[in-house]
């Protein structure tokens, strides 16, 4: 009987970590291939249901990459200046918007800002993250417990690496920036 019970228990634990695995699951699709994303929903909840809510909808769809660093990281997400296919898109103002929704509160973790980190990006404000998030090329671990950490790559991060790089001297700002082709929920 405590056999059968303990298979039981397995069965369902794995079963329904499997499903949360498959629920946080995501694909970023960049020029030069995808890259899986695992999101953390238990560590920075809110983060999570904006990031899939925007990504769903499609708004970060065409938007650009509008601050990239060399052994640094990557910045997008600004899907109010930063969509190259949208009326109101301005390179110059890219990384200045978010979306319309309310800015989010922070969800400082312990969770290292390590190679592949999906971070917010945020003004001096901890509690200004609205939808623009940044993906670590290397360590960085002057930003842990400063910003939240709301996911990971988990293939594909050679993609990540062939972004076009910004001007060191400008910040990152990149002229003729790369784009987001999509980003969706498997």
């Amino acid at each position: 009987m405590i056999k059968n019970i303990l298979k039981f228990l397995i069965l369902f634990l794995y079963l329904t970590n499997n499903a949360n695995t498959e629920e946080n699951l995501m694909i970023l699709k960049l020029k030069d291939g995808d890259v899986k994303i695992e999101l953390f929903s238990n560590i920075a909840p809110k983060h999570v249901e904006r990031i899939k809510k925007l990504a769903d909808d499609g708004k970060y769809d065409n938007v650009v990459f509008h601050r990239v660093i060399d052994g640094f990281m990557a910045q997008t997400g600004d899907v109010q200046f930063g969509n190259s296919s949208s009326n109101d898109y301005d390179l110059r103002k890219a990384g200045t918007g978010g979306s319309t929704l309310p800015d989010l509160p922070s969800e400082f973790s312990d969770l290292p800002h390590l190679r592949g980190t999906l971070s917010m990006a945020r003004s001096q404000d901890p509690n200004s993250a609205n939808s623009q998030f940044f993906i670590c090329f290397k360590d960085a671990a002057f930003l842990d417990r400063q910003y939240t950490v709301f996911g990971k790559v988990i293939e594909g991060m050679e993609n990540v690496d062939k972004i076009k790089r910004g001007d060191q001297n400008q910040n990152g700002a990149v002229e003729n920036p790369d784009k987001i082709i999509s980003f969706k929920s498997i």
